[in-house]
């Protein structure tokens, strides 16, 4: 018998895509030969994962886990080819569990985190259960990109339509401000507001100087188009700029339940109200495929193509 090594097993992945065990398994079935454990493989059809490696996966789901505390939480978006397997319960359970894993885990990107022995069964890497997948759903799924939040405050998470949009938000909080449920609520409503809003940033400070500078180069290239007095652009630049803020920075937006009042204004209302000294810390909003150049299917092609 043909001693069976880590890098035999690892050539045999890069070739195949196949699952670190379905590989280590199929080398030992062939006692070591390579090319007798790529048939192996491609019989039991554990190389099709190879096979999609190159499609584009722009659908899927943005998926959601939180401890019982709701001091740790992460979202993860996973992709998939098609809306019709991001619906089903095989992608979607899929979804949760690396969810689970990036918030129990602590990965520090998305290359550890394929290296990683799932938490659930440390038989195989997270990378295996993708190949896993892959073979399973038939289509190519790829996990993307995660956010993980540990704080001594409140994490809260939101999922809408289904996946399409992710948010988490961390508020931070004394002891008695997170065992209370109106902050909880209140944690909970930031991420609804996000989810809807889409703010760029929590409060003025941390809204992105150069997309700012263009943004006031822009008003003031409007104002001066609209024939506006030199003298007075200025001012309407600053205008401008104070709505801007409004629409881009979480603490300044109105409240989705109740437009008379801001998240800032709504924040000092629950503190007042709980006795809990609370602040909005950081936030992370995801779509699902946003960025990813989707398929365009051109059946004319196809059918030159396949007359070719």
């Amino acid at each position: 018998m043909a001693a069976i090594t880590s890098a035999m097993v690892k050539e045999l992945r890069e070739r195949t895509s196949a699952g670190m065990m379905d590989c280590k398994k199929a080398l030992v079935e062939s006692d070591g030969d390579m090319e007798k454990a790529i048939e192996w493989l491609r019989e039991k059809g554990l190389s099709q994962a190879a096979k999609k490696a190159s499609r584009i996966a722009a659908e899927g789901v943005v998926s959601q886990y939180t401890n019982e505390d709701g001091t740790v939480g992460a979202i993860v978006e996973v992709n998939c080819e098609t809306d019709f397997v991001a619906k089903t319960n095989n992608f979607m359970n899929f979804a949760n569990n690396v969810a689970k894993h990036v918030a129990l885990a602590n990965p520090a990107d998305v290359d550890a985190l394929m290296a990683q022995p799932f938490v659930d069964d440390a038989s195989k890497t997270i990378s295996d259960l993708v190949s896993d997948a892959t073979v399973a759903i038939g289509e190519k799924i790829s996990v993307r990109r995660f956010t993980r939040y540990e704080t001594t405050g409140v994490v809260s998470t939101y999922i809408h339509l289904g996946g399409k949009v992710g948010v988490m938000v961390e508020v931070s909080a004394d002891a008695a401000g997170r065992a209370n449920e109106q902050v909880k609520t209140f944690a909970h409503d930031l991420a609804l507001q996000i989810a809807a809003a889409k703010p760029e940033a929590v409060r003025r400070e941390e809204v992105d100087t150069a997309k700012l500078e263009k943004e006031k180069e822009i008003l003031r290239a409007q104002a001066l188009n609209e024939g506006k007095p030199e003298k007075i652009v200025d001012r309407m630049v600053e205008g401008r700029i104070e709505k801007y803020y409004k629409e881009v920075c979480l603490l300044e937006q109105p409240f989705v339940k109740d437009g008379d009042k801001n998240i800032k204004a709504l924040m000092a209302e629950i503190a007042k109200e709980t006795g809990a000294t609370l602040d909005i810390v950081r936030f992370a909003r995801y779509e699902r495929g946003e960025g990813i150049e989707k398929r365009k299917d051109d059946l004319a092609a196809e059918i030159a193509a396949m007359q070719k």
